[in-house]
């Protein structure tokens, strides 16, 4: 089953058609005041998937309270896992070259003793998740460093998500999900390998030497206006490719921002990243990290997926700047509570260009927050560097041959 729904594919090209939506469990309703609070500041930094289950918002089934309504059936949006593999499976993708997919795993060990998955030398772990661990491998093919995150198939079929969803769900989506996309900005995924034989599955990704940490300890570990402008160019430069591929990233943070011993950053882990219809962002579950929620996406059962990225982006960039949390509280409720409550605070001596930058992407209504296009534009982010370069987006390049074609 795994490998009938990764079938490769040729390029082709690609639409803002994208679409996922969570559906919500009405008598799992409840109100902020019985949410679990006891969580340490540890969980408050990471993704809180492990309690969606007690987050109003989280919920993942929508049931009926009618008996029927064909309008309301047919206004329904369509499952994310249904628009994803219906893109796949015809080439709606926008990229300049393919994943790779491979159906034989091969586990095997070097002439050291190092092991092997296919051609890939394992040299030694470099990070872990809920799912499954990522380890740092050199390919004998090219002799490249490539990132293997690895999973059970059968652990993930097994994990709950949701009330009608395994871990498969999540992994599957961003499988799908990276292998439309391509941008300098955003990690490149290279090869899937899925032996149906085999309990085993693998991503191959591109090798990012290196990620800023958030220490929390203040301006100390800051990065400077200089760094942090750099930064910000290229997550907003990735991020918006995303939105007009119609995707939310759904978790952007420092930990998820990989930096090339070049300096350039890239957006990574999109395991919990949603896609969407046309220009229907709403979304009903918020699985990202508690500090880097959206006022809204505590407030309401369902939130703008675009908008609460970009918070996040202004959440990422306050980090940067100051070296801490805006509004990190000792639990989850008070953490919540700060996010909904407490108003940004911003030092005096801060650049004013800088902090109406910040103010503007923490503006609690996400109907008067900026977006990413106001981002660009911005006088601060701008610099002395000029616009952020437009990336030449592959099926817009597709496109354009066709069209060519067709009129020669």
């Amino acid at each position: 089953m795994f490998s009938k729904t990764l079938t490769y594919v040729k390029a082709m090209w690609c639409f803002n058609c994208f679409g996922f939506f969570k559906r919500r469990n009405p008598q799992k309703d409840k109100p902020a005041a019985i949410y679990n609070s006891n969580l340490s500041r540890e969980l408050l930094l990471d993704d809180d998937d492990d309690f969606d289950d007690e987050r109003s918002f989280c919920n993942d089934e929508v049931t009926s309270t009618t008996s029927g309504d064909d309008s309301e059936e047919q206004n329904r949006p369509k499952r994310s896992e249904d628009i994803l593999v219906f893109r796949v499976e015809n080439g709606m993708i926008c990229r300049q070259f393919p994943v790779k997919e491979t159906d034989k795993v091969f586990r095997t060990e070097d002439e050291d003793g190092n092991k092997m998955i296919n051609e890939y030398v394992r040299e030694y772990k470099i990070g872990s998740g809920s799912y499954g661990k990522v380890s740092l491998h050199r390919s004998l093919a090219d002799g490249k460093h490539y990132a293997i995150k690895a999973f059970h198939k059968s652990h993930l079929r097994k994990l709950r998500v949701g009330p009608s969803e395994t871990a498969m769900t999540d992994v599957l989506r961003e499988v799908f999900i990276m292998k439309m996309i391509q941008h300098p900005n955003i990690v490149n995924l290279i090869e899937v390998i899925d032996d149906p034989e085999s309990d085993h599955f693998y991503m191959v990704l591109e090798y990012v030497e290196d990620k800023w940490v958030c220490e929390g300890s203040g301006r100390a570990c800051s990065l400077g206006e200089e760094i942090a402008r750099r930064y910000l160019r290229d997550i907003v430069s990735g991020l918006m490719y995303l939105h007009a591929h119609n995707i939310v990233h759904g978790d952007i943070k420092p930990d998820n921002l990989l930096i090339t011993r070049h300096g350039t950053v890239k957006i990574g882990d999109f395991s919990v990243s949603q896609a969407f219809e046309d220009d229907n962002d709403v979304l009903r579950r918020s699985p990202g990290t508690p500090v880097f929620t959206a006022p809204e996406c505590i407030l309401g059962l369902t939130y703008r997926g675009k908008a609460s990225d970009t918070w996040a982006v202004g959440i990422t960039l306050y980090c940067m700047i100051l070296g801490e949390y805006p509004f990190l509280g000792d639990t989850l409720q008070d953490t919540y509570d700060r996010i909904v409550n407490n108003p940004i605070v911003l030092p005096n001596d801060l650049n004013p260009r800088l902090k109406n930058l910040i103010e503007g992407l923490l503006s609690k209504d996400p109907s008067q927050r900026m977006t990413l296009a106001d981002v660009a534009a911005d006088s601060w982010v701008i610099g002395n560097d000029g616009p952020i370069p437009e990336f030449p987006c592959w099926c817009k390049r597709k496109n354009l041959e066709r069209k060519d074609s067709d009129e020669s």
